[in-house]
């Protein structure tokens, strides 16, 4: 396979601009915010020594910088990653102003430039108002019956229409060598469906409908009001038919392939063959449904439901999903409900901002209906590691990824508690492991891509189907296992289908990744979230696919019994835990992520102590190697969110809140213990039989 490297000549190379430095420093509140890093990579001034780190050791680490820092007016959290993110925010903008002068007919640059230009005039955006969808709302008000408004839904993947219905392309969890559609239950325009049946989120509930008759009254709907209250009982009605958030991690429970015939008897009150073919899917005689027993019940709700209704409910989710695009009136209703109600976000992010999240995605924490990776998000990828990430950094990676998956065969070899036959299968799947690191091998081509400088909501709809046609391209190939899912730009990382687990450029930066500080910062930082991702194959759910990724049960069943027993332990002790008053963390939401948390600094640690070669760890400004490794993981997880954002992560994030992601595995590591000198008297120590240890 040939390996594309996106360099470029250090002549060429263009530097900050002076708008952009500036970006960059007023993203964070306060010069006292700002990290301020010993030579080996520790921030010593984030540092609350006077906190016990057994009674809180993020406070411990961090306390001091958590005091001193206040979450800025437009973020709903304010985190260690976020600041990265700064730093990447300072270089994209750099990057698209300098393309949106770019000339060159149908280059990638001037493509990104021309969507970057599109977004930032404000003033077209004004004078087009509600006509930016008019085509659109023409579109729902000829419906004359739910047949027509089933075939729009089945534009969804390609427009801006709602859908009660959705669609991805993944590789088949039974035959892993072909792809296949999978389709799941959407049409909820609030994050849960918690919001709508619990009563803790009546005034979200309230304000979701005021949000409804806003945007109806912004496109001139009639009976604004009336129609709004009959959109939120629909979707009450859907919430009531819906799996919940706990229901949809069960891998066994969400395979199911039906035939096209299957599919219509599953629920024959839905049109499926209007819906399929409209989504460009009619050559589709197999789907994989995932939430089975709602799939009837969901659709006799929209069955049952008036035209007028359907229509209102439609023309709402299409003003929503396309606000953060449209006028002031529009973008302003978005932002206060969506970031404000919600997220308790005071102010709304600069423009610019704003633009570089729609052209090349963004951090997912503001809002998760808006695609995370942007419209043009591999293109802008392409872009940015040409000039940000150089090949002896992916190198330096790549060196430390093998010592940690080196680490995990190490543990995997020695578990106690797994048998023989099942640990040698375990040994086996870890082997098929591809790591990526960077950017893609390949990258997308956009040569046929239209982008217009004067046509904004136009660019995101081809964005939309020149992705979806991708997607869709994949069906009638083998499988690839080189492809990504995540940009390179993007500060985050993912364990995929496609037994890879990924580290794009944007998340290999300091303080996560720096090729010159100590080791065992490195491996506490960017070391555990490798772990992490590794310990996703073999947790909850991710043990349920064998070393050729298909889904089947290749444990014994005392191996099984045992896992869930371990699990089911850890879920108890993060179910205990309150991030604020009232609102718990649901151990059983967020145990995938919490088991990796806790192998992933595990893991890292015993990489940190492989690196030694049989050495002793230095001493470094009277901290030992293992404590740096701790203190390095916990600073990594370092921040702090609005109140409002953890009520809405704890209902429908996998991940627990971040203070958790510190204090909920550290507790259960014995080194930890050790190298703190933790005792029976402090707040987190648990007895050692009360430890959990999995991986």
């Amino acid at each position: 396979m040939d390996v594309i490297h996106f360099t470029q000549d250090a002549s060429k190379r263009l530097l900050l601009s002076a708008a952009a430095v500036l970006c960059l420093l007023a993203a964070v509140i306060n010069a006292d915010a700002a990290p301020q890093y010993s030579p080996w990579g520790l921030d010593l001034t984030a540092m609350d020594v006077k906190a016990k780190p057994g009674d809180d050791f993020d406070r411990y680490a961090s306390g001091a910088w958590l005091a001193r820092t206040e979450i800025p007016a437009d973020k709903p959290r304010f985190t260690l990653r976020a600041m990265m993110d700064d730093t990447i925010e300072a270089r994209l903008r750099e990057l698209m102003e300098t393309a949106a002068a770019d000339s060159r007919p149908a280059s990638l640059e001037s493509k990104v430039g021309a969507f970057y230009t599109a977004f930032m005039d404000q003033s077209r955006l004004q004078k087009l108002g509600k006509a930016a969808i008019g085509g659109q709302m023409a579109a729902i008000r000829a419906a004359r019956d739910h047949a027509t408004l089933t075939k729009l839904m089945g534009q969804s993947t390609t427009d801006f229409y709602g859908s009660i219905y959705g669609f991805y392309r993944d590789v088949d969890l039974k035959d892993v060598s072909r792809y296949a559609i999978y389709v799941k239950q959407t049409g909820l325009g609030l994050p849960d469906r918690d919001y709508y049946l619990e009563s803790s989120y009546a005034p979200q509930k309230s304000a979701y409908q005021a949000y409804v008759a806003k945007l109806l009254s912004l496109l001139g709907w009639k009976n604004t009001q009336g129609m709004a209250a009959q959109v939120v009982n629909f979707e009450t009605r859907i919430a009531e038919a819906s799996w919940t958030k706990v229901e949809q991690r069960d891998l066994d429970k969400t395979y199911n392939p039906a035939s096209r015939a299957e599919l219509k008897a599953l629920a024959p009150a839905f049109a499926w063959d209007l819906f399929l073919n409209a989504a460009d899917l009619s050559t589709a005689d197999r789907v994989i449904v995932q939430e089975k027993s709602a799939f009837p019940k969901i659709a006799a709700v929209y069955q049952s439901t008036p035209l007028p209704v359907l229509q209102a409910w439609q023309a709402f989710t299409v003003a929503d999903n396309a606000a953060f695009y449209m006028s002031e009136a529009f973008s302003a209703a978005r932002f206060q409900f969506r970031d404000h109600t919600l997220l308790g976000q005071p102010q709304e992010a600069p423009r610019w901002r704003r633009a570089l999240r729609a052209v090349g995605g963004g951090d997912c924490a503001g809002d998760d209906r808006l695609d995370c990776f942007g419209n043009l998000g591999f293109a802008v990828g392409e872009i940015y590691t040409a000039r940000y990430f150089p090949p002896e950094s992916k190198a330096k990676m790549e060196a430390l990824v093998q010592n940690v998956k080196a680490a995990m065969r190490a543990r995997l070899e020695r578990l106690d508690w797994m048998t023989p036959a099942t640990k040698q299968q375990a040994l086996a799947k870890l082997d098929t492991y591809q790591i990526k690191v960077g950017y893609p091998d390949h990258p997308r081509d956009f040569a046929g891509l239209k982008i217009s400088a004067n046509d904004l909501i136009g660019n995101v709809r081809r964005a939309a189907e020149w992705e979806w046609r991708f997607q869709i391209s994949r069906l009638k190939g083998p499988v690839d296992r080189s492809e990504w899912i995540m940009t390179p730009q993007t500060d985050d990382a993912y364990n995929g289908s496609l037994r890879d687990i990924v580290f794009p450029a944007g998340i290999l930066q300091p303080p996560m990744f720096d090729p010159e500080a100590d080791p065992a910062i490195n491996y506490g930082a960017i070391g555990s979230v490798i772990g992490h991702e590794l310990t996703h194959g073999f947790d909850d759910q991710g043990r349920k696919l064998d070393a050729k990724g298909e889904l089947r049960d290749w444990w014994t069943e005392q191996d099984a019994a045992e896992f869930n027993a371990r699990a089911k332990k850890l879920a108890a002790q993060f179910s205990a835990y309150e991030p604020i008053p009232g609102v718990h963390i649901n151990g059983d939401l967020t145990l995938g992520e919490n088991i990796a948390d806790l192998g992933g600094i595990n893991i890292a640690l015993e990489a940190y102590h492989r690196s030694l070669h049989g050495q002793p760890a230095p001493v470094i400004d009277g901290f030992t190697g293992d404590q740096r490794v701790f203190l390095g993981y916990a600073q990594a997880w370092r921040g702090k969110a609005r109140a409002d954002f953890v009520r809405r992560q704890v209902v429908s994030d996998e991940h627990s809140p971040r203070p958790y992601r510190v204090l909920g595995p550290i507790r259960n590591v014995d080194e930890w213990y050790l190298a703190f000198g933790i005792q029976p008297k402090d707040h987190y120590y648990l007895d050692p039989n009360q430890r959990v240890r999995i991986w």
